[in-house]
């Protein structure tokens, strides 16, 4: 994706009043504090967001978020939100923005505007040794934890229409707020797979290969996006040319490169 941005930067001459024997004094911008721009993301989604074991957030739109905010002359400051709860968050203006791997969907587009900024896929999880799966079809009948209001939950939703129409049993959908008990209930053995974004999916099974593999392919592949309130266009302006800015000049193919999920970039 291109971004066709022309930035037109006007800088104020500065007035100097000197005095003999006077210290000048520091400018306003080298002793007020950067303005804070605060995003709402749902801190247990490896390799995009997570507290690492310092409890420090860490993740690829971690460490965007703190460019896009340098490049904004900012800060950040990142709200650990449940993920079915973002969208409420940003409205409710507990947030700026959302930066938490959000598909983008016509659904959200009524609510909120979306900056693009990477592509992202689905797939499933499985204990390590269980049967490949050919696709979602295969889990007819069984039990699936997913989280609240991810994309992998209305897919699983669109089969269980084709399953159904098939006379074949639905899937067993179980929903949680979060990764972290959505994966548990897997490694218990209380359902079959569990339904998650393939970068989260493919981190787990990296992580702990003796109890996760990868259950299929990665499939869906869809845009994803900084989410913003439709009443802040000068701020999505303000993002949009910083992010433009990273991709220019590589720091932003160096943030994927250091996550490995170059294939989620976004075409020059």
């Amino acid at each position: 994706m291109q971004f066709h941005l022309r930035v037109l930067a006007v800088f104020a001459p500065l007035l100097a009043f000197a005095s003999v024997g006077l210290t000048p004094l520091p400018s306003h911008a080298e002793t007020a504090t950067p303005p804070t721009l605060t995003a709402c993301s749902a801190m247990n989604r490896p390799p995009t967001e997570f507290f690492n074991a310092h409890q420090q957030p860490e993740g690829l739109d971690i460490d965007l978020g703190n460019l896009l905010a340098s490049r904004l002359g900012m800060r950040i400051k990142f709200v650990n939100t449940p993920f079915g709860g973002l969208i409420p968050a940003l409205l409710a203006d507990h947030c700026d923005i959302i930066l938490s791997q959000l598909f983008i969907k016509p659904p959200r587009l009524k609510v909120i505007n979306e900056i693009p900024y990477m592509v992202s896929q689905v797939s499933y999880i499985l204990k390590a040794g269980a049967p490949a799966l050919s696709g979602p079809q295969d889990l007819s009948g069984q039990k699936v934890s997913s989280v609240l209001g991810s994309t992998s939950v209305d897919m699983m939703k669109a089969t269980n229409v084709s399953l159904l129409a098939a006379h074949k049993p639905p899937i067993d959908i179980i929903l949680f707020p979060e990764n972290t008990s959505a994966l548990q209930q897997l490694q218990f053995g209380r359902v079959a797979a569990y339904g998650v974004a393939y970068e989260t999916a493919l981190y787990y099974t990296n992580l702990q290969p003796k109890l996760f593999e990868i259950g299929c392919k990665p499939f869906g592949k869809i845009l994803t996006g900084i989410g913003i309130r439709k009443d802040q266009p000068n701020l999505q302006t303000k993002i949009t040319i910083a992010l433009d800015g990273l991709m220019r000049d590589g720091s932003y193919a160096a943030v994927f490169k250091k996550w490995h999920l170059e294939a989620d970039m976004l075409p020059p």
